[in-house]
């Protein structure tokens, strides 16, 4: 629907103190601090997996070496998904409005591309525990039982759900450190980032940045102090106030794959001069490795 005089008509006279929207008031870029972000040329990516071999056995004088075999992995393909948005003002509008405002109005077009990318990478947290949405291995992104190729599971979950404090985010780095490859053994990984909602911003500050145990009378050192590399993010689009995760440097895990990046455009109608401003891009984001990350829905 076209934006009209009739609509706006305070912006016809230069009567007005200000005119303002809120079109600027957003936060910086998050999904971008724990999304790989790559580009793509073909309709869709996919990723396979292959895993290594099991341990080395011993063999008696004279007997054959032992031989292994190789097993198929996951497969998780990104299909990219097309996003646009459009704004149309009459000529009139545009060449009444005394205060340029609607001349500016398109630059909301961009406000209204991030945020859905905001959204669109945050659920990918926000659904993190529903098995409504699963990757690769059929399982969801963070779970006690993803299945191992060469058979067995690992988990990428508290065992008991638990609201972030300094008892779980240990317990948390300790699971990290037990992860298993597809073969069940030991997989390096190294805890990166604590992703926290604005609820738990204080409790993350606590954790990470106390010389000593929070909450304690004692004044034992706190191991937990600048533990991680990354520090900590707040992502503002967490959905689930004491949901928390924590990301690692396994690679190929959250990844966000860009087909065409924001392009904007505008134009005018041969028939009523009206002009149209649009923006379209094309992307998709999810996640292949599993062991990206580490989360707890909290209690």
């Amino acid at each position: 629907m076209p934006v009209y005089t009739k609509d706006f008509s305070e912006l016809l006279e230069p009567t007005l103190r200000v005119v303002y929207d809120d079109s600027d008031r957003a936060w910086a870029p998050e999904w971008s601090q724990i999304f790989s972000v790559e580009n793509s040329s073909k309709a869709a990516e996919t990723d396979f997996s292959t895993t290594g071999l099991g341990l080395t056995q011993s063999y008696a004088e004279g007997e054959d070496v032992p031989f292994d075999t190789v097993y198929r992995g996951f497969k998780k393909v990104y299909t990219h998904l097309q996003y646009g948005l459009g704004v149309i003002i009459t000529r009139i509008m545009y060449e009444d409005d005394q205060y340029r405002h609607m001349k500016a109005k398109p630059q909301a077009l961009a406000r209204s591309a991030n945020e859905a990318i905001e959204i669109n990478c945050a659920n990918i947290l926000n659904r993190a525990f529903s098995s409504s949405y699963t990757g690769g291995d059929a399982k969801e992104l963070c779970a006690t039982d993803h299945p191992l190729a060469g058979g067995g599971t690992f988990s990428n979950e508290l065992a008991t759900a638990a609201d972030l404090d300094v008892t779980s985010f240990e317990q948390a780095l300790i699971d990290i450190g037990d992860f298993k490859n597809e073969r069940g053994l030991k997989y390096r990984a190294m805890p990166q980032k604590l992703v926290v909602s604005t609820t738990n911003a204080f409790m993350a500050q606590q954790i990470l940045k106390s010389a000593q145990i929070p909450g304690s009378n004692y004044n034992d050192v706190n191991p937990a102090f600048n533990v991680l590399p990354g520090g900590h993010q707040i992502m503002h689009y967490l959905t689930d106030a004491d949901a928390w995760f924590i990301t690692t440097d396994a690679p190929n895990g959250l990844l966000f794959f860009w087909r065409r990046n924001k392009e904007f455009s505008n134009d005018s109608d041969w028939n009523s001069d009206n002009a149209k401003y649009k923006v379209t891009y094309r992307c998709i984001q999810g996640w292949t490795e599993p062991r990206c990350i580490f989360g707890s829905p909290g209690a």
